[in-house]
């Protein structure tokens, strides 16, 4: 069965620069007010997940804590692959691995030029520096069940945060 994955910047964070480890730089006070009310929007949208995985950075994860507050799925964990730098590869491998024919929708919450570029492999089979998501920003794509995403995906949802609030 195709899985819907939603692939969500982190909400707005601190600037650049303003903490000795960028790694723990969080939202700010706008960023969770605004990221609070996508999430109830993308609730109100009647989306689910079966899971969100998120990247262990402060800020992503209190994106994804804030999409969990929401009731937008049951479960949220953390996956390496999801911080600056991960592997789609590794990813990919965690994937099939979770994937089983009760699962529908998947969130990964993570960083940019990451997230857009992974969305460009699934559906071109390469990153063209096309596709551009804005903080708290969602893409949708649907994986295939029978063949391998890499080039295979479709793109369904592309939606900046304006759209939502």
């Amino acid at each position: 069965m195709p899985v819907d994955l939603y692939l969500i910047r982190h909400g707005l964070a601190g600037e650049h620069g303003s903490y000795a480890n960028d790694d723990e730089r969080p939202l700010t006070d706008e960023g969770k007010q605004k990221t609070q009310q996508i999430a109830e929007r993308l609730y109100a949208l009647k989306l689910r997940f079966d899971l969100i995985l998120t990247s262990p950075l402060i800020r992503a994860r209190q994106t994804a804590d804030l999409l969990l507050d929401a009731k937008l799925s049951p479960e949220l964990q953390e996956s390496p692959q999801l911080a600056p730098g991960g592997s789609l590869d590794a990813w990919l491998d965690w994937f099939q691995s979770w994937r089983s024919p009760q699962s529908t929708a998947l969130a990964l919450v993570g960083h940019e030029p990451q997230l857009s570029a992974w969305a460009e492999t699934l559906i071109w089979g390469e990153a063209k520096g096309a596709l551009t998501l804005k903080k708290a920003g969602v893409i949708g794509l649907t994986l295939p069940d029978q063949q391998p995403p890499i080039g295979n995906s479709a793109l369904f949802w592309l939606t900046p945060p304006r759209f939502l609030l």
